[in-house]
């Protein structure tokens, strides 16, 4: 276990980008296949391969590029705003999840409904009953886990740290994105 996170440090430091997108489409695609497993419980049979594969994608080829350039983003905030660390970091979750979460949410319900063939009547009824119970719930989750990412993690794991936590994220957003196609309602 120590030699896979040795080298999975490595290749973080060398290749940022690139691991955060291969970790990012692991995660999404396992949160989907534990939503599909474990919370509806359909059975290998009834397993939808092709929701795997649109939420591995998304993790991998839309969420990971934009977050991993995100932290970046962060890291250059002006030093008249970083005379505190703990203004710091409040002001980092602050913009992590006042600024950027919202529209990576609508981000995920629109990714989603397209890669599902679905059109602009589908991605606006999706966005008017998901978005705003995901967004609350994801408060939930990863403002506390911001406050200890941005607080002790480096830069070069901020994403596998979310990443983590994403995991069983992932699951209640696979779940909450089923709910939607359904038109059944994502409560908050």
């Amino acid at each position: 276990m120590a030699s896979l996170l040795r080298g999975y440090n490595r290749l973080s430091l060398r290749r940022p980008l690139l691991t955060g997108m291969v970790s990012a489409a692991f995660l999404f695609g396992a949160g989907d296949v534990l939503a599909q497993q474990g919370v509806e419980r359909k059975g290998l049979a009834a397993h939808d391969y092709i929701r795997t594969a649109r939420l591995t994608l998304y993790g991998g080829l839309v969420f990971a590029p934009i977050i991993s350039r995100w932290y970046r983003l962060l890291e250059r905030l002006p030093p008249s705003l970083t005379k505190s660390p703990r203004f710091t970091v409040l002001l980092k979750v602050s913009l992590d999840q006042f600024v950027l979460t919202p529209g990576i949410v609508a981000v995920f319900f629109t990714s989603m409904a397209l890669m599902e063939g679905q059109g602009g009547e589908e991605v606006r009824r999706r966005l008017a009953e998901a978005w705003a119970p995901t967004l609350v719930r994801n408060w939930g989750v990863f403002i506390p886990t911001q406050l200890v990412n941005f607080s002790v993690v480096p830069l070069h794991h901020r994403l596998l740290v979310v990443n983590v936590v994403s995991l069983f994220w992932n699951t209640y957003l696979s779940y909450a994105n089923s709910l939607a196609q359904q038109d059944e309602p994502v409560k908050a």
